[in-house]
């Protein structure tokens, strides 16, 4: 069983990397706080129910949460570089170019790109984790980098060429 002490320890060790997740997938600074207060509160909820590594738990939390604000209010994309700076992580010129691409993306194509590319899940992990098929996640995976190459070509080398018959 899990108690209080173990949430508590939880979320010292392992907020920032969740935030960092919750931040990539909403492109806004306190939509994420947001998304990670709501996904711990969760989370506590189910703390004494969770067994194994809880952290799956909580970034599943994390992705499905996301996902169903931007299918019920269908938030208007917002340019990152709108937000107050001085509460955004230091980034270099590449990061900042990098965000604000991810942040002209859907909301559903940025979540495919940040489960396949930064939390390294295969087609078919991410799949499961949207609760879509991983053709689905294939194909938004592709129009998403379509996307980016198109808004940021200068980050082409990171997005990769679209490759012969159009399959990624």
């Amino acid at each position: 069983m899990r108690d209080e002490d173990d949430f508590v320890a939880f979320v010292a060790a392992r907020s920032q990397a969740l935030s960092r997740t919750a931040y990539l997938l909403t492109g806004d600074v306190h939509h994420a706080e947001d998304l990670l207060q709501t996904a711990l509160f969760k989370a506590a909820k189910a703390w004494h129910r969770i067994e194994g590594d809880p952290e799956p738990y909580v970034r599943r939390i994390l992705y499905t949460q996301n996902i169903s604000w931007w299918r019920r209010r269908r938030l208007q994309e917002s340019a990152l570089g709108q937000h107050d700076e001085a509460q955004s992580p230091p980034d270099t010129e590449l990061r900042l170019t990098m965000i604000e691409a991810l942040g002209r993306l859907t909301a559903r194509q940025r979540t495919v790109l940040v489960l396949r590319y930064v939390e390294d899940l295969t087609e078919v992990e991410a799949a499961v984790q949207l609760g879509i098929t991983a053709g689905s996640v294939k194909s938004i995976s592709r129009q998403a980098r379509a996307r980016l190459r198109t808004l940021a070509p200068e980050l082409a080398e990171f997005v990769g060429a679209e490759p012969e018959g159009g399959s990624a």
